[in-house]
């Protein structure tokens, strides 16, 4: 009994360890913002776009069909009982407040987070981190930076590309391909539709990104010498990340909802 109990107040004294480190590397991050420096900034701005096109850009070619498919999904299942439901209601309750920044994180961790994590593990293990260092330059600065703010403004801007497409696209492939009554659909979704949804989405998509960039740059920190280490904190990282996802979703829909 006493083993367990121990064993269950280390990895809690562990795990509330591991959560204020990482926060503690997000605000050492986000100090970075509100920093002017002359140098360095063209080679920031470059690796920001440059991860905004990698994970916003080339991504759109994954998430729009994915998009039109979940649009139509639920379009159809739920017109069946739009006597019960307010169609209207449903899809904004369901693509913009939930389903669009779950889903939009969840590619961008199983796609893009990742990637970094495993990025970031090579430049410690190749000492690529230490030379940067050597050289006077902040690893935080040109490495860290660009893609905290690269992989949110990514996400942001793929949620929004997920509620348009399922919402419009859908209903135009269950207009075009079925004979599924639709009645005034895009009527019930402007008059179901607040700026407190709009608000919720982009809020949510913030955070997500945020927490995304932040765990897997920690864990590919965390990664000093073997290589055989990068494929285990590459998988905690994409674990960690959708969990925190889901606290963040969980805990701003009962902030606004509740």
């Amino acid at each position: 009994m006493d083993y367990i109990a121990g064993y269950i107040g280390k990895r809690a004294t562990s795990t509330a360890n591991h959560i204020l480190n990482l926060f503690a590397f997000t605000h050492r991050i986000f100090v970075l913002l509100f920093q002017r420096h002359r140098e360095g900034g063209a080679l920031v701005r470059r690796v920001t776009l440059e991860q905004v096109y990698f994970t916003c850009v080339q991504a759109l070619p994954i998430i729009i069909p994915i998009s039109l498919l979940f649009g139509s999904m639920l379009i159809i299942q739920f017109a069946k009982v739009s006597g019960q439901y307010d169609l209207g209601k449903t899809m904004v309750m369901l693509i913009v407040r939930e389903l669009g920044p779950v889903v939009t994180a969840l590619l961008v961790i199983l796609r893009s987070a990742t990637a970094v994590a495993i990025e970031i593990s090579y430049m410690n293990v190749f000492h690529e981190i230490d030379a940067l260092e050597m050289a006077g330059i902040d690893p935080m600065r040109i490495v860290c930076l660009p893609r905290l703010i690269g992989i949110t403004s990514a996400i942001l801007c793929l949620f929004i590309v997920f509620d348009l497409v399922s919402i419009i696209g859908g209903y135009l492939i269950v207009w075009s391909f079925t004979d599924i009554p639709m009645g005034d659909f895009m009527v019930q979704i402007g008059k179901a539709i607040t700026g407190t949804d709009i608000a919720v989405g982009i809020i949510k998509a913030i955070f997500f990104g945020i927490a995304i960039a932040a765990t897997c740059l920690k864990h590919g920190f965390s990664v000093k010498r073997l290589i055989t280490d990068i494929p285990v904190s590459t998988s905690k990282a994409a674990a960690e990340c959708f969990f925190y996802c889901l606290v963040i979703n969980v805990f701003i829909s009962i902030l606004f909802y509740m």
